[in-house]
């Protein structure tokens, strides 16, 4: 059993699409996902340099797009129906959501330029950020973010939780991190997958309610608890809502162990997802689909396991 997992912000990296728009057509499908996001994603994956793709408003939709163009490359290689489920990491969802059918690409991208921008504005009401916390017991943690005003904003599993909330008080966790581990900051502009969040949650849920969204050909988690969704629109539902509550990628990789999954394909821009997997799902092989050179190993993959 097969999975494809799309990545979250973070992920991205200057010139990563490159490589990928000498594949067959990926040009003119970057251009018009540009045109529908508002954003010149083909310059931004190319050219911009990576302060300007940590811009959320230009990371979000470069991400997904990024995700889409590796998910036609893939399909284009092996049917779809040979993938037995999908997910998303945070923005992956919206990528994950393309790949099952449930919003189209050009929807999928024109509302997560919207998710981009707005939580790029409610970022800058106050100043925020994001940090992992690698190790350490969780419970000690959790106290520790409650008395300093911090929210656990990503369960990642194999020991990862990411937290959120005021720099500040994000510096004094690194100064006095929990016994037993390790705070590193995050290349992010804001506390997401947390209350600061709420004012682009209202903006989501507006623009959501102008697309369609049909029901998932293949097995969909969600990051709001691990589960199946089988709803597209309960699905949209749960995209808006998470953009303020906190993603569960511990749960969705325990739904992917209690359903045997047996592979991981993770599209680009691709790592981090598969570096957790190896952490948390051991002996469960998994590719990173960083360029179009690594699909011939996620093709082995899939037929491997037919």
């Amino acid at each position: 059993m097969i999975v494809v997992v799309a990545p979250g912000q973070g992920s991205q990296t200057p010139g990563f699409l490159e490589p990928w728009l000498a594949e067959p057509d990926q040009r003119d499908l970057l251009t018009s996902l540009s045109d529908a996001a508002g954003v010149d994603l083909v310059a931004h994956g190319t050219t911009s340099d990576a302060a300007t793709i940590r811009d959320t408003a230009v990371a979000q939709p470069l991400i997904v797009a990024a995700g889409v163009l590796t998910a036609r490359a893939l399909f284009h290689r092996v049917d779809r129906s040979a993938v037995a489920g999908v997910a998303g990491h945070s923005v992956g969802e919206f990528t994950a959501a393309a790949v099952s059918g449930v919003l189209s690409d050009v929807d999928a991208v024109t509302l997560v330029a919207e998710r981009g921008r707005a939580m790029a504005d409610a970022a800058a009401l106050v100043e925020t950020g994001m940090s992992a916390v690698l190790g350490g017991d969780e419970a000690e943690l959790l106290a520790r973010l409650d008395a300093l005003g911090l929210f656990p904003a990503n369960y990642n599993g194999g020991g990862q939780i990411v937290v959120a909330g005021e720099t500040a008080a994000l510096a004094e966790l690194a100064a006095d991190p929990p016994v037993k581990s390790r705070v590193v900051p995050l290349q992010v502009a804001g506390a997401f997958h947390t209350r600061y969040m709420q004012p682009a949650v209202d903006r989501l849920r507006s623009a959501a309610a102008s697309v369609a969204a049909a029901d998932p050909s293949t097995t969909l988690w969600t990051n709001h608890d691990g589960s199946a969704v089988d709803s597209g629109a309960r699905f949209v539902e749960l995209l808006v809502g998470q953009v303020s509550s906190p993603v569960r990628w511990d749960a969705t990789m325990r739904s992917f162990a209690d359903a045997g999954v047996t592979g991981i394909i993770e599209l680009a821009p691709a790592g981090a997802l598969t570096g957790l997997a190896k952490r948390a799902l051991r002996g469960v092989p998994s590719v990173a689909v960083k360029t179009p050179d690594d699909l011939q190993a996620a093709v082995d993959l899939i037929e491997g396991a037919a």
